[in-house]
């Protein structure tokens, strides 16, 4: 039994005394702070849009009453539209699991919004997200139109691209072509898959944008080698609706 304790103290004061080998892009930081973001998705009835985004607008407060709403967008252009876009915000995984049961106990949210609603949602979807350890959300200057540019990066994780997506990110955002938001690595969904918000004063503004980075070869160096890892994006241009608190 000596023997055997011996050899266990050995082997752990080795293994304290081992160097420690981590990435700053793998999941270091989520493991000190457990905020997420939920992205959810509903596509609705074409005839039913307004009619939806109304009612919400009405009982918003119900809904805010038990988590943070980051923001919430009807999608403009990028693949199926009579679609919203909303992110909430929780402390950690407990959080939104309390949330969860307090709303499916509210009366009045059920009756007033949920209930009404279901029979105007054609299909819902979400994604749990962090926000990458290099970047933290901003809020714009002033209200404008958003972009959710979506990439599919090739498995491996941020240890993998992480370093290379982040100077295309910010060769964009330093030179000015656009203002971000935030970048969000997905935890539950695709994996491998990250999402960056983008802030415009207007579709235009962002068109210009776009056309003058283009010629840019500090851009197009950037970028030549982040693709290096992509397998496919897409990406949703997102006009943000009275109730939302990105504007």
């Amino acid at each position: 039994m000596l023997a055997l304790r011996s050899g266990l103290t050995r082997a752990l004061a080795a293994r304290m005394l081992a160097p420690q080998v981590c990435s700053s892009f793998a999941t270091g930081p989520r493991q000190y702070d457990g905020t997420f973001y939920e992205f959810r998705t509903y596509y609705l009835k074409p005839s039913k849009m307004n009619e939806f985004l109304e009612n919400f607008k009405k009982n918003v407060h119900l809904r805010t009453a038990h988590s943070e709403l980051v923001g919430y967008w009807s999608v403009e252009f990028g693949g199926r539209v009579n679609k919203v876009f909303h992110i909430w915000k929780y402390d950690n995984f407990a959080h939104r699991t309390k949330v969860r049961q307090a709303l499916a106990k509210d009366k009045e949210w059920q009756e007033q919004f949920l209930i009404p609603n279901l029979a105007l949602i054609d299909k819902q979807e979400n994604e749990i997200t962090y926000l990458v350890p290099w970047c933290k959300l901003e809020k714009p200057p002033k209200e404008g139109v958003y972009e959710l540019a979506t990439f599919q990066m090739r498995p491996g994780g941020p240890a993998l691209w992480g370093e290379a997506f982040k100077r295309a990110v910010y060769t964009h955002v330093n030179l000015g072509y656009t203002k971000l938001v935030g970048v969000f690595h997905t935890e539950y969904g695709e994996l491998n898959r990250v999402h960056v918000l983008w802030w415009n004063e207007s579709a235009d503004s962002r068109a210009a944008g776009r056309h003058w980075s283009h010629e840019d070869p500090r851009v197009v160096a950037a970028v030549r080698e982040s693709v290096n890892f992509l397998e496919s994006q897409q990406n949703m241009l997102l006009i943000p609706t009275s109730f939302s608190p990105l504007k």
